[in-house]
């Protein structure tokens, strides 16, 4: 490994480039982006691409596709078959076991990423505890807005609480 200097205004911050490893090549998103479509099975180029401005909404660069595919045959991540596309003939490129592997691993990591850039966003329901990222259902509940996943779940709790009370008053004049 080699350090290099990042100067900032006053500040030096001290970075480490790994020199090896597969960490290098998955440096972007587009990376990333583009071991997702061939998670979800083979692939040629042209169709990498194409998937890709459509469900990004932005161009990727064949000069960024085309070495990347290459790097990761070079690796074993990725393996290649000639097949018939219509009237020609495509190199269809597809995960190996160790790239499906190493796939699992990364969207294990960038779900973890996705939880805690989410997590402040999060409301929990009062009655069953499960996380609500968009809308939900709230109450006010004895002054206070109180948020629920569905309305079953708030009436549910809004009948544990009056039968909690019942159960109260009984003890007090029992």
């Amino acid at each position: 490994m080699t350090t290099r200097q990042i100067y900032l205004g006053e500040r030096t911050l001290a970075t480490e480039a790994k020199t090896e490893g597969i960490e290098e090549l998955l440096s972007d998103f587009s990376r990333f982006y583009i071991l997702t479509i061939l998670y979800e099975g083979p692939a040629h180029g042209y169709s990498i691409i194409s998937r890709f401005k459509r469900r990004v909404g932005k161009e990727v660069s064949p000069s960024l596709v085309y070495p990347f595919l290459q790097q990761l045959e070079e690796k074993g991540l990725v393996k290649h078959t000639i097949k018939p596309v219509g009237e020609k003939e495509k190199k269809v490129f597809e995960l190996t076991k160790e790239g499906r592997e190493l796939c699992t691993g990364l969207f294990k990591r960038f779900a973890n990423l996705v939880s805690i850039a989410i997590e402040p966003s999060l409301y929990v329901c009062a009655h069953c505890g499960c996380k609500v990222y968009e809308g939900g259902y709230r109450e006010i509940i004895n002054g206070k807005e109180t948020t629920f996943c569905c309305m079953h779940c708030a009436n549910s709790y809004k009948e544990e609480k009056r039968l909690s009370k019942k159960v109260v008053k009984g003890e007090k004049h029992g």
